[in-house]
């Protein structure tokens, strides 16, 4: 896609990690990019506002949706409920809420990229919650492609990114989880946000990729 001084990209969940990794390479391009958070005050959980932000913020041509990584992991038998729900409030009906709000702004040639993860299609004990909101987002986004058509709808899937996701673990922990990932996968590496942007730059760009899964995981899937 061509890029302009009009051209207009929203990035939700672009404060940080992922996000602000797609946000930073689109602010090199033409065109304005804008980002949104909890952080700058939007709650992607609450639908009137993400409504009522993107009815201030029309048109739009492109936009991006990283927000709600986090999900408590365990058992399912151990996992609460609530904790599962709230989860996928923010991660699966957040990027719901988004794709539905956004499509009634977007320009023609516009493209709605979200966000799923690995997880989706492996079968790790331990991780149902990420595992089913990633799955369902996977095949809602190939639904809203359809019902969206002429506007793009693609998920990005990551593997294992080093993003502020992990600052909460303890420091020495977190570099023995990434240096396991460079030793087991296939690239060699784990993923940096840098990494993953360039997907999304690609889902963006590509004007014949829609209904697609893209998965940018360091061969997590075929390992």
């Amino acid at each position: 896609m061509t890029f302009t001084n009009d051209t207009r990209t929203i990035v939700i969940g672009g404060t940080s990690g992922i996000g602000k990794a797609v946000a930073s390479a689109l602010a090199l391009r033409p065109g304005s990019v804008a980002t949104a958070s909890r952080s700058t005050g939007l709650d992607v959980t609450d639908q009137a506002a993400v409504a009522a932000y993107f009815e201030a913020q029309s048109p739009v041509d492109h936009v991006v949706f990283t927000a709600g990584s986090a999900a408590p992991g365990g058992a399912v038998t151990d996992v609460s409920i609530d904790a599962a729900k709230q989860a996928f409030d923010a991660k699966f009906w957040g990027a719901i809420a988004t794709a539905g709000a956004a499509a009634k702004h977007i320009r023609p040639g516009g493209s709605i990229t979200l966000t799923s993860g690995f997880l989706a299609r492996r079968t790790v004990p331990g991780t149902y919650v990420k595992t089913a909101m990633n799955a369902g987002i996977e095949a809602v986004a190939k639904i809203l492609a359809k019902e969206l058509a002429p506007i793009r709808v693609n998920v990005i899937s990551p593997g294992l990114t080093d993003t502020e996701a992990h600052a909460g673990m303890d420091a020495e922990a977190r570099q023995t989880m990434l240096d396991r990932a460079a030793r087991s996968l296939p690239a060699g590496k784990a993923g940096a946000p840098e990494d993953l942007a360039q997907g999304y730059l690609f889902a963006i760009d590509n004007a014949f990729v829609t209904g697609a899964v893209i998965d940018i995981d360091g061969g997590a899937l075929i390992n």
